[in-house]
């Protein structure tokens, strides 16, 4: 979490961020997604899918661009960052998933057809009380296509699962023991 905070603060406040960041932790991401929140409300979201860059790095690139490259928020404001929460999303590897297999708030998916995508995070389902159903159709929607795209053969369902680990977790639920390691709301895998 220290790494996104940094980046998120370094590039806010226009400085050089991590030149490289700690690359043991994990050494290849499947995928990661930062969240920002403000005051609970969606600030920015980027991520990236199987980019062959460490965990620690796709982190710091996400949280970076979260903050300053999100299309439908304006870039976050210096003044902005103490009240910014950071929630990070580490994914599972892609698979193929059935539309009659999709549990909503436990698989996220990636709807392609070509080179139009759309993803939708596992918490996405959960927070909005989608079905799997209407969960399937909101990924399209995000695509760009009809809602029912995913019906038509030549568009490809993919699903993923997640750990999610946000700032006020990590302040407020460590598990026991020496070492304790903050609970995650979606440490779910497939």
């Amino acid at each position: 979490m220290e790494i996104a905070r940094e980046a998120l603060h370094a590039g806010v406040e226009g400085r050089e961020s991590l030149q490289n960041p700690p690359s043991d932790a994990a050494p290849q991401s499947t995928g990661v997604f930062v969240t920002l929140r403000k005051r609970g409300r969606l600030r920015g979201c980027i991520g990236q899918v199987g980019a062959g860059q460490s965990l620690a790095q796709a982190i710091a690139h996400c949280a970076k661009a979260a903050a300053l490259e999100d299309p439908r928020f304006n870039p976050v404001l210096p003044e902005e960052l103490p009240e910014i929460e950071i929630e990070i999303s580490a994914l599972s590897p892609l698979q193929q998933i059935a539309p009659e297999q999709i549990e909503a708030g436990r698989h996220g998916l990636m709807v392609s057809r070509g080179s139009q995508r759309g993803l939708l995070l596992p918490q996405v389902a959960t927070e909005m009380h989608w079905t799997a159903r209407r969960f399937l159709e909101e990924t399209c929607l995000k695509a760009g296509f009809d809602p029912n795209a995913w019906r038509e053969p030549e568009t490809e369902i993919q699903g993923f699962t997640a750990e999610v680990f946000s700032e006020s977790e990590i302040h407020s639920e460590k598990l026991p023991g020496p070492g304790g390691r903050a609970k995650s709301r979606y440490s779910i895998s497939t």
